[in-house]
């Protein structure tokens, strides 16, 4: 009896982190259609284009790298997950962190798409990526607080 009740738990197992697995795998690919690279963004701010870019990066983040994309506009990451309004629906929006996996600006896409927002995009790759296409940065230089609560 202790065997098929072993085999009945492992199977049950394998089927749950199966279907946890496909389920990450979906959601990371119907967010892949709201990522940007940095070679679109720079060229649609070359061109004048109508976009507003997002520094949603951690205070701790952006201590460590005090420089941002040229007219960025910093939001907190908690302010714009508690008040997604912060982003406006009918201008094309980019956002970035820092972070390798991207998962602040990924939490507030999720946010934004859960409440209809259509024109929110991620910028792959983050500061990093745009940095190492030898895009320019700006210093960023306004006051902060490194409210690492939330």
């Amino acid at each position: 009896m202790l065997p098929i009740a072993l085999f009945a738990i492992v199977t049950i197992s394998v089927l749950i982190f199966a279907g946890v697995r496909l389920k990450r795998s979906r959601e990371k690919r119907e967010l892949e259609r709201y990522f940007i690279e940095p070679d679109d963004l720079h060229r649609m701010l070359s061109l004048n284009q109508d976009v507003l870019v997002l520094d949603v990066r951690q205070p701790l983040d952006l201590l460590a790298y005090s420089e941002m994309i040229p007219g960025a506009k910093r939001l907190p990451p908690k302010d714009v997950i508690a008040n997604p309004s912060l982003i406006p629906k009918d201008v094309e929006t980019v956002i970035y962190c820092t972070c390798n996996s991207e998962s602040t600006s990924r939490d507030i896409l999720q946010r934004a798409l859960a409440l209809n927002f259509s024109k929110v995009r991620l910028l792959r790759g983050g500061l990093a990526a745009w940095k190492e296409k030898g895009y320019s940065v700006v210093p960023y230089e306004e006051a902060f607080h490194l409210d690492t609560a939330g």
